[in-house]
């Protein structure tokens, strides 16, 4: 096991935690809708970019998957 030759610094530590803070989630204003986004994600409403996407609902079929009868 890695044991460590002499203690580390105050400072030694805290340069290394510098980046751990949690930051916000950056969002950003979609230009043709004017919703509010994260970067990289289709909006609410299915925008993304120029384009506008739709979700496709599968059919659940009522009936049972084993029927011995």
């Amino acid at each position: 096991m890695a044991v460590q030759k002499s203690k580390k610094s105050r400072s030694k530590r805290d340069t290394r935690r510098a980046h751990d803070s949690l930051k916000g989630d950056s969002l950003s204003t979609h230009p043709v809708s004017g919703e509010k986004h994260l970067r990289h994600h289709l909006t609410p409403e299915g925008h993304y970019g120029k384009r506008k996407f739709t979700l496709k609902k599968e059919k659940i079929s009522e009936e049972p998957e084993n029927s011995e009868e």
